[in-house]
């Protein structure tokens, strides 16, 4: 396994910071959908993403650094086995040093479990530890974002992961999946997984806080004489009526249709911007109508904008 702050290009005075920025920098460049078939790039961002979730855990990077694991998160040999082979080598019992070896009777387990940050006598004892954190980015579809949903997401490194997305999840946050990391070991509780979500465009749909906004062709003769239309937002179709006489540009709002907000409850807004559409080729009669009813109602939009 190499080394991880070679394989993220940081030095090993780099603040948390910079970590996080060359990690995120990487897995953009890297991430397997944008390189799909290609082999390397997958093993490379499998890498970026170990070596992430090693450095990117303060914890986790202060061990390393003092080479008690080892790049990819396991137990370095540590001169336990030496402390034990002399333990069992006492009388009976077997975990104590005699007195006369060392002047006081000292028990080993206290010794192991300082020499692997147990704190104390009992902590880590039957080499009982919970599994390690682990660290991924992933696409999440838009809607899936602004209203929440379930999914079972596979990974680049071939993972499977049960997610709940929560609504109003919003791009580059990062969840955490209790229990969905390494294993732990002697009875101790998995890992956790943390996902950082990337949110996908969507075709129409943009959000800018919790407000949606959606750009909404209409016909012209919807525009002239108005309207009632069925109009999509993130929760589904709404009906929504179009004043007579509306106009490109005009914005009419849809209350309570964004994005619920996750700690207030509140509900923001859908905002819909008119786009008066031309047919394709416009028929002889429209343009028969549009030449007639020019001669006696012109008018200068240009002017009115200031513009002549």
């Amino acid at each position: 396994m190499k080394n991880p702050y070679d394989v993220l290009g940081v030095k090993r005075d780099a603040s948390a910071e910079d970590i996080k920025k060359a990690y995120r920098q990487l897995a953009k460049k890297l991430h397997p959908d944008l390189h799909p078939g290609n082999t390397k790039v997958e093993q490379d961002f499998k890498e970026v993403s170990q070596a992430y979730s090693l450095l990117g855990d303060a914890e986790k990077r202060k061990r390393f650094d003092r080479g008690e694991i080892d790049a990819s998160g396991q137990e370095t040999p540590r001169a336990g086995g030496f402390y034990r082979q002399y333990a069992e080598r006492g009388g009976p019992g077997g975990g104590k040093y005699r007195a006369s070896d060392f002047g006081d009777e000292i028990n080993i387990e206290d010794i192991i479990s300082d020499l692997f940050g147990g704190g104390g006598r009992g902590k880590g004892r039957g080499g009982a530890r919970k599994g390690a954190d682990v660290s991924y980015t992933a696409p999440i579809d838009f809607l899936d974002a602004a209203v929440g949903a379930k999914k079972r997401l596979r990974l680049s490194d071939g993972k499977v992961l049960d997610m709940t997305i929560p609504p109003g999840t919003a791009d580059r946050q990062t969840l955490r999946l209790k229990g969905q990391g390494g294993p732990g070991t002697g009875n101790a509780p998995a890992g956790d997984a943390y996902v950082e979500v990337h949110v996908q465009p969507h075709a129409f749909f943009t959000r800018k806080d919790n407000d949606i906004h959606l750009e909404l062709p209409i016909t012209l003769q919807e525009a002239v004489l108005g309207a009632s239309l069925e109009v999509p937002t993130v929760h589904g179709k709404v009906a929504m009526k179009i004043p007579a006489g509306s106009n490109t540009g005009a914005t009419l709002r849809l209350k309570g249709k964004g994005i619920t907000d996750r700690k207030s409850k509140q509900s923001g807004d859908q905002y819909v911007k008119l786009k008066v559409v031309l047919p394709d080729k416009p028929d002889e009669d429209l343009k028969s109508f549009i030449e007639g009813w020019a001669k006696s109602h012109g008018y200068d939009p240009r002017r009115k904008a200031g513009m002549t």
